[in-house]
């Protein structure tokens, strides 16, 4: 019977290594904040109401958003610049699929301070400084287990609440998501923040999406890892970008694949927004519908025909208000970044609407006009006011 001392290893080198982490991020990088749901790094999309809808005050990093737009318009063309010009303005690495460099030119500017919607913080009371702090890691989370969609159907938080987000321990707040004015362009003081990425124009047996993936990849992997990369593609497998066999099943299925593996290689560091014209490919193909399946969110963009403009405000008007300016088409969300990758279900809450103005686009719940002879309705629509309606529980 052979004795040896308790506890001690039999095997096994007494020099420990210490954990590195190739993915790792330092503690505060510019235009990046926890979730208030779950911890995991956000970024802003440049449009506030849009990352109140994605569920976790923001996108998630490592996922990608689809936008699909139905008709000849191109309101997601406004998403993408906004998402464009924040990424420019927080510092991060811009790639830009298909497009020339003239497309940077469009991007919008920074909003001045005016009318109070974006206020500094010297000028705000103390209640609202201590507001500022919050409002952002609890107002938007709604009833507990409700999920996403009672965080969508509360109303919308105070512009100075939402832009901002406080360190606990830092008492300067950080801009998480500016305001861009439409009617301005932006001065890119750094011209290498924006990489664009042409189409080669190969044969029929060569994917034109090879190039994308091998500059990304790349970028990715000489980069530091304090730098986070926004992909932006701008109406994708439009005939006028991308070769006829770019829409070719075993091309673009194979490329939504491939980003898919690098969006889950680099969690931290990585973020897609893409447009899909839904006029040429509509949601009833299934080449369509496996791209739907391939991306993390799915937002359709439905704008209203142009005769609704024409017609009476009491019957053509969705704004809740007189002051509130007319939505321009509904929003449909399809699928949401995490929550349905973690199994959650349908979509949840209010009718969704867009607005864009020259100067901002709002995503807001959608509200039915009064009905005709309705008079006190009618006017507390009309003076902007709330109604015994309204306020009764």
């Amino acid at each position: 019977m052979s004795f040896r001392k308790r506890n001690v290893g039999l095997s096994g080198s007494s020099v420990k290594h210490p954990k590195t982490d190739p993915d790792t991020l330092p503690a505060a990088i510019p235009g990046v904040r926890a979730s208030p749901l779950d911890g995991r790094l956000t970024t802003s999309t440049g449009t506030p109401s849009l990352d109140d809808i994605l569920g976790h005050s923001g996108l998630a990093l490592g996922n990608s958003v689809l936008i699909e737009e139905n008709g000849t318009t191109d309101f997601g063309a406004t998403l993408l610049r906004y998402f464009a010009a924040e990424g420019v303005v927080q510092g991060h690495q811009m790639h830009v699929v298909g497009v020339g460099e003239s497309w940077a030119r469009e991007l919008p500017a920074v909003s001045v301070v005016a009318g109070g919607e974006t206020a500094p913080l010297e000028s705000l009371t103390g209640n609202e400084k201590e507001r500022m702090k919050i409002a952002w890691r609890y107002e938007r989370l709604g009833d507990f287990g409700a999920g996403p969609s009672s965080a969508r159907a509360t109303p919308a938080l105070d512009r100075k609440s939402v832009i901002n987000s406080c360190n606990e321990k830092d008492p300067t707040p950080t801009t998480f998501c500016h305001t861009f004015d439409l009617t301005k362009r932006l001065t890119i003081s750094d011209p290498k923040s924006l990489v664009f990425i042409p189409i080669h124009l190969k044969s029929q047996n060569e994917s034109p999406f090879l190039s994308v993936l091998h500059s990304l990849r790349g970028q990715l992997t000489t980069s530091p890892n304090s730098i986070i990369h926004r992909l932006i593609i701008p109406n994708l497998l439009s005939p006028a970008l991308y070769p006829p066999h770019a829409s070719n099943p075993q091309h673009i299925l194979q490329f939504l694949h491939s980003l898919r593996a690098l969006l889950r290689q680099y969690p931290r560091r990585l973020v897609t927004f893409m447009t899909l014209p839904l006029m040429l490919y509509p949601r009833a193909t299934g080449l369509t519908r496996w791209m739907e399946l391939l991306c993390d969110g799915v937002i359709e963009l439905s704008p209203f025909p142009h005769s609704m403009d024409t017609g009476p405000p009491s019957t053509a008007s969705g704004a809740a208000t007189a002051q509130e300016e007319k939505p321009q088409g509904m929003v449909n969300v399809h699928r949401l970044p995490v929550f349905y990758e973690r199994g959650g279900g349908g979509i949840l809450g209010d009718d969704l609407a867009f607005t864009v103005s020259r100067r901002k686009f709002v995503i807001r719940p959608f509200n039915l006009p009064p009905v005709e002879g309705d008079i006190e309705a009618q006017a507390g629509e009309a003076d902007g006011k709330p109604t015994k309606v309204d306020i009764d529980f």
